[in-house]
C-alpha cells in the first residue's frame, strides 16, 4: 500500500468518524481530498460504494426501529403527487349476478389532478368517440346529454336511463285531487306520489297481460298498479274510472299526452318504489312495442348523485357511492345539518341504459373528510384506525383530484350487440359465481394454507377438539 492509498484511507476513516458523531459531513469532507488523490472517477465509485455499505448497516442494526407507516406515507404522497394515473386492472366484487354484471371483470382506470368534473367529463367523451370510430365506424356526437340524477329519476325512474325511446314517467299527484279514489289519496297524504307511463297505440291490451303487468310490478316493490284504457272508438276503460270526474279524466290525458287509442298504466306510492316498479315496467313495455332500436347509441351523462342515502335498518345515513367523494362545494354547510340534502361531483356515463362507466371527483382536505365520516356515523376513533394513513397524508397537501373508471367487459358487450356479458368475457363464472372449468372457489387442503400462513375458523375449531 503506497503513502496515496494510506492518505485516502486515513481521510476516509477520519470523515466518517466526524460523520458517526454528528450525523452529516462524512462525504463532503472527504470528497474534495480523495478526489485531488486518486482522480474524480475514481473517488465518485469509492465514496458511492462506502455511503451504501454504510446505508445497508444502518438498516440491519435498526431494522426493528424503522416506522413502517411513515414510508406508507411517502408512497401515499408520491401517488398524490403523480398528475396522471391510468391502469388496466383485473377487478373481483361480491356483487350479485346479472346479465351485465360478473363477479371478475376487467377495468380502464384513470385518475388526474387538478381536473374539475368538466373537463374530466370531455375527456372521457374524447375517449370513447375515438374508440367507437375506430372500432366500429361510428361517429357518435359529443357532447354528451347530461341529467341530473334526480331529472333521470324524476323522469325515467332509473339512474341509467335508456334513451333511445321515450315513454317518461309522469307525475299526476295533482291530477288526483278532487277524486273518491282513496289509494291514491291516502298515498299523496303520506309524502308519496302517483306517476304513469303512457303506452301510445296499446289501449286493445287484453286483461289478462294487465293482471301479468300488476305482478310485474309487484317484483319492484310495488302494492298494485291501475290502469285507464283509452280506446281508438272515444270514451274511458278502466276498473277504477267511476272514482274520477271528468275533470279528472282530462288532466291525466293532459299530464301524459295521452289521446284516443292510448294506455295509460299508474303506480302510486313512495317515491323510490314508484320509481323502481314504473322504471322497470317502462323497459318492459318498450320491449313489448319493439320501441328499442338496437343500432341507436344513446349516450347520456347522468351528474349531481346525492352523497348519502338513508338506512332504514341501521337508522342512519351511509354513502351513495363511497365516503371518499367530494360534495358539491355549495353543500359542504348541509354535511353536518341535512346530509339527505347534499350532492356529490359523481357521474356515471351511460349508454343504451347500461351504466359503462363512473367516477367522481374525490375529497382532498382533512377537514372535508372528517365531516362526511361524522355525517355516516363513523367517530374519530374508528375513522384514524382505518383510515389514519389518509387523513396523515392529507396534513401534508393532496392536490385536487378526480376520475372515471370503465368497465371494459361490459362496455365491448353492448358494441357486440350482446345481451349477456358472458359472451365477451373468456371462463365467464355461472350463477353462483363458480368457474366451470376448475370449479373453482373449491376446498383447499390443509397443507396449502399452512404454506401461506392461513388459519381457517374449522381448522381452529379442529385444533381445540384435538387438545
Amino acid at each position: 500500500m503506497g503513502i496515496k492509498e494510506i492518505l485516502v484511507f486515513l481521510i476516509l476513516f477520519g470523515a466518517n468518524l466526524l460523520q458517526a458523531i454528528t450525523g452529516f459531513a462524512g462525504t463532503l469532507i472527504s470528497m474534495p481530498p480523495t478526489m485531488k488523490l486518486i482522480g474524480v472517477d475514481e473517488a465518485k465509485a469509492l465514496l458511492n460504494a462506502i455511503a451504501q455499505i454504510s446505508s445497508l448497516m444502518i438498516v440491519i442494526t435498526g431494522f426493528r426501529h424503522i416506522n413502517w407507516k411513515e414510508f406508507f406515507k411517502m408512497f401515499v404522497l408520491m401517488v398524490a403527487g403523480m398528475e396522471r394515473y391510468f391502469q388496466i386492472a383485473r377487478c373481483f366484487r361480491d356483487e350479485d349476478l346479472r346479465a351485465d354484471r360478473q363477479p371478475e371483470f376487467t377495468q380502464l382506470d384513470m385518475e388526474m389532478s387538478f381536473m374539475e368534473v368538466d373537463e374530466i367529463l370531455e375527456l372521457m367523451e374524447g375517449l370513447i368517440h375515438h374508440i367507437f370510430k375506430g372500432a366500429l365506424g361510428k361517429d357518435i356526437q359529443i357532447p354528451f346529454q347530461r341529467l341530473t340524477w334526480d331529472d333521470a329519476m324524476d323522469r325515467f325512474g332509473s339512474d341509467k336511463p335508456d334513451l333511445r325511446f321515450g315513454m317518461e314517467l309522469k307525475n299526476v299527484s295533482e291530477a288526483v285531487q278532487g277524486c273518491t279514489f282513496q289509494v291514491f289519496n291516502n298515498v299523496i297524504a303520506n309524502g308519496g306520489q302517483v306517476k304513469c307511463i303512457n303506452v301510445k297505440g296499446y289501449a286493445d291490451i287484453p286483461r289478462r297481460q294487465l293482471d301479468e303487468l300488476v305482478k310485474f310490478c309487484g317484483i319492484y316493490g310495488a302494492k298494485g298498479m291501475a290502469w285507464l284504457q283509452f280506446p281508438a272508438e272515444g270514451g274511458v276503460k278502466s276498473s277504477i274510472a267511476k272514482f274520477f270526474s271528468d275533470e279528472n279524466i282530462e288532466a291525466f290525458k293532459k299530464a301524459a299526452e295521452a289521446e284516443a287509442g292510448d294506455l295509460l298504466l299508474f303506480v302510486a306510492d313512495k317515491p323510490s318504489v314508484v320509481a323502481a316498479s314504473l322504471g322497470a315496467l317502462r323497459i318492459e313495455m318498450a320491449k313489448r312495442r319493439g320501441l328499442i332500436d338496437p343500432d341507436k347509441l344513446a349516450f347520456t351523462w347522468v351528474v349531481d348523485f346525492p352523497m348519502f342515502e338513508y338506512n332504514e335498518e341501521e337508522k342512519r345515513y351511509v354513502a351513495m357511492h363511497h365516503p371518499f367523494t367530494a360534495p358539491r362545494d355549495e353543500d359542504l354547510p348541509l354535511l353536518l345539518t341535512n346530509p339527505g340534502k347534499v350532492y356529490a361531483k359523481a357521474y356515471d356515463m351511460v349508454l343504451n341504459g347500461t351504466e359503462i362507466g363512473g367516477g367522481s371527483i374525490r375529497i382532498h382536505r382533512r377537514d372535508v373528510q372528517k365531516k362526511v365520516f361524522e355525517a355516516i356515523g363513523l367517530s374519530d376513533e374508528e375513522a384514524q384506525e382505518k383510515f389514519g394513513f389518509m387523513m396523515n397524508a392529507f396534513e401534508y397537501g393532496a392536490p385536487p383530484h378526480g376520475g372515471l373508471a370503465f368497465g371494459l367487459d361490459r362496455l365491448i358487450m353492448i358494441m357486440a350487440q350482446r345481451d349477456s356479458i358472458r359472451d365477451v368475457i373468456a371462463f365467464p363464472k355461472t350463477q353462483s359465481a363458480s368457474d366451470l372449468m376448475t370449479q373453482a372457489p373449491n376446498d383447499v387442503d390443509e397443507k396449502q394454507l399452512r404454506e401461506l400462513h392461513i388459519k381457517t375458523s374449522l381448522l381452529m375449531k379442529k385444533d381445540k377438539e384435538d387438545k
